[in-house]
């Protein structure tokens, strides 16, 4: 999920299905505090925040950055679930004057990176992506793929305004698999974009933003507006990304020569770091699943929700209901025992 996440145990967010309303409460990554997510009744999460040893990688290419493997699912079997996969990255060396020593072939380690050919973002999500996901799936097939080339430009304008002084390719896709695991049948659509550094970049590629939503064959569509909700609701903690970013610079031996900028680098970077990603996490999603952009009416913020309910709305800890029921108010619901709850009208157009 950007990317680019940790846990508070009394955060437990719980929701309770009734008739047409379905409730959502906040939950955090359950290992760093990362960032919050929205969670149905009776779900559970797996997973979170993963560090990359550098020695046990042998080299530190992929412990620089923190890494997200982190799942959403309605049952122990994950049989409706929604998963952020981890950003890996992988090296191509046939550009490199290593790459024709032969000392270096497929599948090997350099520098702490699986050498791999860069492949486009499809043939990734394909070979790779569900492969690591799904290691026991039978009868695997591919039922549709689709390139997203504005995604892919949304991922390029990033890193211009990054002021990254380098131009890197992207290229951006939704594959929908449909498969055989534990004795179920499954469908499942996965979204990744692939950033290729290119020899600029010594052959350095990596997935971005990998992501996968199933639900039993045949239930795709009726899970979607759920998966939606999950998806759109992840709020990154600020703290924890300046903290990540000033990691990062320090396990790339970034000096900082002006120690009175920190502060403000911190404040730009996380703010730069949260407009981009929402942007493309939008974008992204919209693609997967339909959705909607509602005002928080106590923060006056934009925020996305599902398009598949007439009324949602949401409290100042951000918990949320949705309703088809034009009758129904969850202040005067005693299953939730609260009164805080505030109707979210979609932001106008």
């Amino acid at each position: 999920m950007s990317a680019n996440l940790a846990a508070v145990a009394a955060a437990l967010v719980v929701a309770v299905s009734c008739n047409a309303q379905v409730y959502f409460r906040r939950v955090a990554e359950p290992r760093e505090k990362a960032f919050t997510i929205l969670v149905p009744a009776g779900w559970r999460t797996e997973g979170g925040i993963v560090r990359v040893n550098p020695m046990a990688a042998n080299g530190p290419a992929n412990a620089i950055a923190a890494k997200v493997d982190f799942a959403v699912k309605r049952d122990a079997a994950g049989s409706v679930m929604l998963r952020a996969l981890p950003e890996m990255m992988y090296a191509d060396l046939r550009r490199t004057p290593v790459g024709g020593t032969g000392m270096f072939p497929v599948g090997s380690q350099y520098n702490g990176m699986t050498v791999y050919p860069v492949t486009d973002a499809a043939t990734f999500l394909a070979q790779v992506a569900f492969k690591y996901a799904h290691p026991r799936a039978t009868a695997a097939r591919v039922a549709d793929r689709r390139q997203n080339s504005r995604l892919a430009q949304a991922y390029a304008q990033r890193l211009r305004a990054s002021g990254v002084p380098f131009q890197f390719r992207y290229d951006a896709a939704v594959l929908t698999v449909n498969y055989q695991e534990g004795g179920a049948a499954y469908t499942e659509k996965l979204f990744t974009a692939i950033e290729d550094m290119g020899q600029a970049g010594g052959g350095i590629w990596s997935n971005k933003d990998t992501v996968l939503v199933r639900a039993p064959a045949g239930e795709f569509e009726k899970w979607a507006p759920i998966l939606s909700i999950v998806q759109s609701s992840v709020q990154m903690n600020p703290q924890w990304v300046a903290g990540e970013i000033r990691g990062q610079m320090q396990r790339n031996k970034i000096a900082l020569d002006v120690q009175r900028d920190i502060q403000r680098i911190d404040r730009e970077i996380v703010a730069h770091r949260q407009r981009t990603d929402a942007e493309i996490n939008n974008d992204m999603f919209l693609t997967l699943t339909g959705q909607e952009e509602y005002i928080n009416p106590h923060t006056n913020q934009v925020e996305m929700g599902s398009n598949q309910w007439k009324y949602r709305w949401v409290t100042p800890s951000g918990d949320v209901v949705y309703s088809d029921d034009s009758s129904y108010d969850p202040n005067h619901d005693p299953n939730l025992n609260r009164t805080d709850f505030k109707r979210t009208p979609v932001r106008p157009r």
